[in-house]
């Protein structure tokens, strides 16, 4: 074989190069082998280095627990200690309490036994002397102790009639002696002239000496006159002029046709008195319904019924804030009537509800109930259209609006009030005090009659002297006086004068 050939040649640098690529192929791969034998050894030197590193952790924090554990259960077991020692000293406290109590129950039950002994020895002692009581008296108990009470309510009377009046005495002695003291100037009043106008009557006489005949001996015709009108007649007013004063215009009215009566009679007597207050009642009546007429007549309202034309002009004696009620429901049922024409509204139904809008305060301070309410029965009664009272139920809101007429009626009440100086609230307000101190006064057993006078500083109340005697009648004050105080507030005192008139009638035939 020679050398030279050349497929030797190649194939010899073939052989090599295999040769020399398989040895550097083996040695990488021993190198490679050796790295990762080198890296797995370090990873496992690391992760031993770690494990025993959370070994050692794990041993600190069970160490850690363990320990809490041990002080946790140490502080339950001297908890549980404290709390046995407190029930134990509870139980022994339970118990001897425990001991008093059955102690004092066996106190307790031999007293009540010694109780029940003594009461049956007691109840033997007074039935016997009951019974020997009652066979020596002759009465039986039920007589013997009304007996008794008679016999000292009798002795009794006079003595507590007298001391009674003898405080009230020294009592209205100190009240005045104090006011002297505290008021050292004296108070202008307030006072208008619509105040004057709508409190009081002037009635001139025709000659001054009518003055003495109208007061009469010793005031019993002038004390007549007031009690039956309920009215404050001041005679010093002014020359040939009597003053009647009163917070009610009917009782004015009656008060000065009766005094007109008696002048013109010239008898002027308590006998003759109650008849001419009599004729004047009536004639007033007659009056009224004249004067519900002529203002039904004035709005063009027709075909209301005579009862309701009566109680119309009873308005004409009635004030609402100081205004006249007739004279607002004129004005009222004027003023709707306009609106409603001009609105195309039915002006009959709007007038003729407007003008008896406040028809139930004829009635109100005679009847129990709210002027509204009151008119609403009254209309229904006697028979009103159904339309009319619709309209006017609802000018204060009390009912809800129900028809274009009812917005009406209530829109002219508005502006009937709002008119500056129509009305005033102070003066509706002392009017008010005045009815409300006669209803509680009416309001006791026995009284006829009750009168607020003197601006409502006083109060006259009579009574019916078979139902009240002088004591009843000193008692009756006390109990008047405490509930105008619990019930009213006012300025100043107001005097509870009890009136208790005695009557003998025989007639000579």
């Amino acid at each position: 074989m020679s050398y030279e050939n050349p497929l030797f040649v190649v194939g010899i640098a073939v052989a090599s190069l295999a040769l020399g690529y398989f040895i550097r192929q083996s040695l990488t791969i021993r190198f490679l082998r050796l790295e990762a034998d080198k890296k797995a050894k370090e990873t496992l030197e690391a992760a031993d280095l770690e494990a025993k590193d959370l070994v050692l952790k794990a041993k600190d924090k069970a160490v850690s627990i363990v320990e809490e554990a041990k002080k946790e259960e140490k502080e339950v077991k001297s908890n549980l200690d404290r709390m046995e020692s407190r029930l134990l000293h509870k139980e022994e406290t339970l118990e001897k309490e425990a001991s008093d109590l059955k102690t004092q129950a066996e106190g307790l039950k031999k007293s009540e036994e010694r109780i029940v002994s003594e009461k049956n020895e007691v109840d033997t002692l007074r039935e016997g002397v009951k019974k020997e009581l009652v066979k020596l008296s002759g009465l039986t108990p039920q007589e013997a102790k009304e007996k008794l009470i008679k016999e000292v309510e009798d002795q009794h009377r006079v003595e507590l009639k007298d001391l009674l009046q003898k405080f009230e005495k020294e009592k209205r002695d100190e009240v005045e002696k104090k006011s002297l003291e505290v008021i050292t100037t004296s108070i202008q009043r307030y006072a208008r002239s619509h105040v004057a106008d709508i409190t009081t009557t002037s009635y001139t006489l025709p000659n001054e000496d009518l003055k003495g005949k109208i007061i009469g001996r010793e005031g019993r015709n002038i004390r007549t006159l007031e009690r039956l009108t309920g009215v404050e007649l001041i005679i010093d007013e002014a020359p040939d002029t009597i003053i009647i004063s009163s917070f009610d215009p009917m009782r004015r009215e009656i008060c000065r046709m009766a005094l007109e009566k008696l002048i013109k009679d010239g008898r002027i007597q308590p006998a003759k008195i109650e008849e001419k207050v009599e004729e004047a009642r009536l004639e007033l009546d007659k009056r009224m319904y004249e004067i519900g007429e002529s203002a039904a007549y004035e709005v063009g309202v027709v075909d209301l019924p005579k009862e309701i034309i009566q109680l119309l002009g009873r308005l004409n004696f009635r004030t609402s804030f100081g205004q006249n009620v007739l004279s607002h429901s004129i004005e009222v049922a004027a003023i709707a009537g306009m609106i409603a024409e001009e609105l195309g509204v039915n002006a009959d139904v709007t007038r003729k509800a407007a003008l008896l809008h406040d028809i139930g305060k004829a009635i109100d301070h005679e009847v129990a109930g709210n002027h509204v309410e009151l008119g609403i029965k009254i209309l229904k009664k006697y028979g009103a259209d159904d339309r009319v009272i619709a309209a006017m139920q609802s000018h204060h809101e009390d009912y809800p609006f129900s028809s274009s007429e009812s917005f009406i009626v209530a829109t002219a009440d508005i502006i009937s009030a709002a008119r500056p100086g129509a009305r005033r609230g102070t003066l509706e307000n002392y009017l008010k005090r005045l009815e409300d101190l006669e209803k509680i006064a009416s309001g006791f057993e026995g009284v006829k009659n009750s009168y607020a006078v003197s601006a409502g500083r006083e109060l006259r109340v009579f009574v019916v002297p078979e139902k009240i005697d002088d004591f009843g009648a000193l008692q009756l004050a006390k109990n008047i006086a405490a509930k105008i105080e619990a019930e009213l507030k006012y300025p100043g005192d107001i005097k509870v004068n009890i009136i208790r008139e005695v009557r003998a009638v025989e007639y000579a035939r």
